[in-house]
């Protein structure tokens, strides 16, 4: 399924840069892919020069310029991660004059690796996981049903691994795990 999703992708991509750049035409494309920070600009340009790219926060501050020599076509990928989200406008400077794209960049809030499980061998227990967090504020939540039976808020550092004893095993339960950013991860049983 990954290859497969990954082989459209790769003809969507493709697809569009034929369409927006051409054969043999001057132009340029920003190229997104969903869940990236990553935008990929494609250049074509008349003639081989110094290419300059710009870009502009929303307030129409530069906050990266790059030039670029010799070439009369690239694709130059852009890393946004870091960034706050909002919309972006990137420039291209070739001897042509001035071409721009305006673009939308909003980071993709993912909370750290977590891992939730039922123990197989002990009734009612579960076994929460969190790796590689630093001094990261992390609230746990667990429901019954609609009902909250357990909230607890930890300070993790590092590796964390942690059971939980659950008074009714047979019943449905939600374990909801969120950052201090807002990001939250759900699993239920």
């Amino acid at each position: 399924m990954k290859i497969k999703t990954l082989f459209f992708a790769m003809i969507l991509a493709v697809s569009t840069v034929g369409i927006a750049v051409g054969n043999d035409s001057p132009g340029m494309a920003v190229v997104s892919h969903k869940g990236s920070a990553v935008f990929k600009v494609i250049y074509r340009g008349a003639t081989a020069g110094r290419v300059k790219l710009n870009i502009f926060n929303k307030g129409g501050k530069l906050i990266l310029t790059e030039t670029i020599n010799g070439m009369n076509g690239f694709i130059y990928p852009l890393n946004f991660k870091g960034l706050p989200s909002g919309n972006y406008t990137i420039e291209l400077v070739d001897g042509a004059g001035k071409q721009h794209e305006k673009i939308f960049y909003q980071p993709v809030n993912e909370i750290k690796s977590i891992h939730i499980s039922r123990l197989k061998k002990e009734t009612g227990k579960f076994l929460l996981s969190i790796s590689n967090s630093q001094n990261e504020s992390i609230r746990l939540k667990i429901f019954d049903r609609n009902e909250l039976v357990h909230t607890e808020s930890m300070i993790i550092t590092g590796n964390f691994a942690q059971v939980y004893k659950i008074n009714n095993p047979y019943s449905v339960y939600t374990f909801e795990v969120s950052d201090s950013e807002g990001n939250q991860k759900s699993f239920s049983f």
